[in-house]
């Protein structure tokens, strides 16, 4: 199964979200073609009522924690409540600052 859907279903199941878009953004990565390594994913809940940007991620990263562990090199969360949500984001996802490459300086 790929990353990808593995992310988006875990997701669903754990927050019961009002948003959630899971991207691979591996291609703009310097790694091979077809990889899901670099992900962003944008999820509204309620279950982040009142809670810290920390803890949110926490969440996350708990749920995702095997596929961290061996499979995603960088996961780039976006984490609101509804309210949030709606106020400030509801047009447009954040975009994604291109990737240096590591080791790259500009």
């Amino acid at each position: 199964m790929q990353i990808q859907t593995v992310i988006t279903q875990k997701l669903l199941s754990t927050f019961a979200p009002v948003v959630l878009e899971v991207i691979n953004e591996s291609s703009n990565h310097n790694v091979a073609a077809g990889s899901e390594s670099h992900f962003k994913v944008v999820i509204v809940t309620a279950a982040f009522d009142g809670m810290r940007l920390l803890q949110r991620h926490r969440a996350v990263n708990a749920v995702l924690a095997v596929e961290l562990a061996e499979k995603i090199h960088a996961l780039a969360l976006h984490t609101y409540s509804p309210a949030e949500w709606y106020k400030d984001h509801a047009e447009t996802s954040p975009i994604s600052p291109k990737c240096l490459g590591g080791s790259k300086v500009v």
